[in-house]
């Protein structure tokens, strides 16, 4: 049977595009469809051995799930998925907007979609698509803030919002912020557009003038039973990496919960600990690099 003039054919659209992987084309049919597919991470296990993602991608009404040990993968097999329930669920039709209606670009930015609009632009410049991790969730039932971390190639920004999807919204609207001047027609280097920093590195910390990791390195970390939360945030918001904290579901030997720490610096870091001793134990690493000759 034919498609109606108001609906696309996700069957066509496949063989018309033989050789393009599942991100690809479910991209191609969000942007027909008005319906961009949006890619969260759900879920990084990185223990040294086994590392484990889980990716989630929203698509209109659909949503998929799959988990791995390549991010790349999961994100593609996810992808699969979802083309797969469009394909074979006659029910779900999107509409393809009317080529007469206003052009979304001229409307007032506060009407777009950030996130759609970030991954259409990263997908168009060939960019990796960007990556969304809620990395921290706090304050009383009635008030509770989000925190998200968007990666897009090596660069990361992070928003805060009243719900999950405020946060990732907050973050995606930072790097649309820094693009803002990119001509949609020109295909360009992510390094180029935000800048040829290479971030928090071994090198930055030794020499930094920073008032707290100058006081990291006179301290001497030996107060008992102490979280070092604070002091740790610090450090990070003063040297310019985000700190992203993952729960170990196992207990330790000893029968304390496990916790890992990454940091964003370049190289990325990733710090173990159990109880209260991840923040002392990543604190200790970044003396340890700071102090270093």
């Amino acid at each position: 049977p034919q498609s109606s003039p108001g609906t696309f054919s996700l069957g066509k659209m496949i063989t018309a595009m033989p050789g393009k992987t599942p991100i690809q084309v479910l991209h191609e049919y969000g942007m027909k469809t008005k319906n961009i597919p949006v890619y969260e991470c759900e879920r990084s296990d990185v223990q040294i051995h086994v590392p484990t993602f889980t990716f989630r991608v929203t698509v209109g009404d659909i949503t998929c799930r799959d988990e791995g040990t390549s991010k790349k993968l999961v994100k593609h097999r996810a992808a699969e998925a979802a083309i797969n329930i469009l394909k074979d669920n006659a029910s779900i039709c999107f509409a393809v907007p009317d080529p007469l209606m206003s052009d979304p670009s001229k409307q007032p930015k506060n009407q777009l979609n950030p996130i759609g609009s970030l991954q259409e632009l990263a997908f168009h410049h060939g960019w990796r698509l960007p990556e969304y991790t809620l990395s921290q969730e706090g304050g009383p039932a009635h008030k509770r803030e989000y925190t998200t971390v968007c990666r897009l190639e090596s660069f990361m920004e992070t928003g805060k919002g009243a719900s999950k999807k405020q946060a990732k919204r907050s973050a995606a609207e930072k790097f649309l912020a820094k693009f803002s001047n990119i001509s949609p027609e020109n295909h360009i280097s992510l390094t180029n557009v935000v800048g040829h920093s290479l971030g928090c590195t071994w090198h930055s910390l030794r020499n930094s003038p920073g008032e707290k990791i100058n006081l990291l390195k006179r301290s001497l970390l030996s107060i008992p039973n102490t979280d070092y939360i604070q002091p740790l945030s610090e450090i990070a918001k003063e040297q310019g990496f985000n700190i992203t904290y993952l729960d170990i579901d196992k207990l330790s030997a000893n029968g304390q919960y496990q916790c890992l720490a990454e940091l964003s610096t370049n190289l990325i870091t990733v710090c173990h600990g159990s109880g209260i001793s991840c923040t002392h134990n990543t604190l200790q690493y970044l003396k340890i690099i700071a102090e270093r000759k």
